[in-house]
């Protein structure tokens, strides 16, 4: 992950901190920055990337996971899945 590309994270702000590290991945995700089959981060390396809690970045994979975004694979990691189609593709 590039230090440059990371969103300014305020712990007071209106917006839920995990929800801002899940929308950050997921829009990497959405550019292709990270392709399916792509492991990312694991949650203590995602907690030191973005400055937060353990806890928090792994809510914001739990988010990612419930968004169909990605899939844990006991002792492998977290992958991207292939996204299908939107229908504005079709």
């Amino acid at each position: 992950m590039d230090e440059n590309d990371k969103p300014v994270i305020d712990p007071r702000g209106a917006q839920l901190v995990y929800m801002v590290i899940a929308d950050h991945i997921a829009g990497r995700i959405s550019k292709g920055e990270l392709q399916p089959g792509m492991r990312i981060p694991g949650e203590l390396d995602l907690a030191a990337f973005y400055g937060v809690a353990r806890m928090t970045a792994a809510r914001a994979v739990r988010e990612l996971r419930e968004r169909g975004l990605v899939i844990t694979v006991r002792g492998k990691g977290t992958f991207v899945v292939e996204q299908p189609p939107s229908n504005d593709e079709e």
